[in-house]
C-alpha cells in the first residue's frame, strides 16, 4: 500500500500532517464517509502517539463532524448527552479513546456505543514506518534519507512512539557531538533507545 500525507493546519509545535498507510488507511476512508456511520457515531482507538488527535483535527477541519477527544475519561452521563444530541442533530460524532477495551458502567451507553462504528489504528508496516521516520525527522529539520530508513526500520519498534523516541535521540546525539546524522549516530541512538544491538549476520 502506498503512503501519502494529509495536510493539517500548521501549529506552533507538533506534527502538521498525518502519514496515511497500512495502519490507518481504513480509518481515513471511514472518516471521509461519516454520513454513512451507524447512529452517526464512530469510536476511534489506538496506541498512544498513533495520530488519533491529528486525524480528529483533519476530520473537524474538513467539516465532517464533531469530535470528543479523550472520551474514555469523560463523565458517562455527559457522554450520553453527546450521543443523544448527535441523534437529534444528525451531525456525525467521533469519539477518541486509547487502547481498547473501553469499560462503561452505564448499560444504555454501553449498548449505544457498541452499535457505533468501531475504528482502531494499528501498527505500521515497514513502508509506513519509513515514511513516519522521514516525516518526524523533517519536522525537526533533521536530514535523514532512504539509507537511514533501510538501516533503522529493521532495528527499531513499529509504533509512532518508538519512532519519535528514536528520531529525538538521533537529533540530540547529532547536536551534542556536532556531527551529521550518519550511521555512527544512528547506531548510538538505537543503543540509547533499545539497548545494545545484536550483531546481524549478512
Amino acid at each position: 500500500m502506498s503512503q501519502f500525507a494529509l495536510p493539517l493546519a500548521v501549529r506552533a509545535s507538533g506534527p502538521s500532517r498525518v502519514i496515511v498507510g497500512s495502519a490507518n488507511a481504513h480509518v481515513v476512508e471511514a472518516l471521509s464517509a461519516s454520513e454513512h456511520w451507524p447512529f452517526h457515531t464512530a469510536v476511534l482507538t489506538g496506541p498512544p502517539r498513533s495520530g488519533k488527535s491529528l486525524l480528529a483535527r483533519w476530520f473537524t477541519g474538513r467539516g465532517l463532524g464533531d469530535v470528543v477527544d479523550d472520551a474514555f475519561s469523560m463523565d458517562e452521563t455527559a457522554l450520553f448527552h453527546h450521543w443523544n444530541r448527535t441523534q437529534e442533530t444528525g451531525v456525525p460524532l467521533l469519539l477518541i479513546g486509547g487502547v481498547p477495551p473501553w469499560r462503561i458502567s452505564l448499560p444504555d451507553l454501553q449498548s449505544r456505543l457498541g452499535a457505533a462504528l468501531q475504528l482502531e489504528i494499528g501498527l505500521p508496516d515497514d513502508a509506513m514506518a519509513g515514511d513516519l521516520l522521514l516525516s518526524l525527522a523533517e519536522e525537526r529539520g533533521l536530514p535523514l534519507g532512504e539509507d537511514a530508513v533501510g538501516y533503522l526500520i529493521p532495528r527499531t519498534g513499529r509504533s509512532q512512539a518508538d519512532l519519535e523516541r528514536l528520531v529525538a535521540m538521533i537529533d540530540r546525539l547529532s547536536l551534542e557531538r556536532k556531527q551529521p546524522a550518519t550511521q555512527s549516530i544512528w547506531r548510538a541512538a538505537l543503543e540509547a533507545v533499545h539497548g545494545p544491538q545484536e550483531p546481524r549476520l549478512l
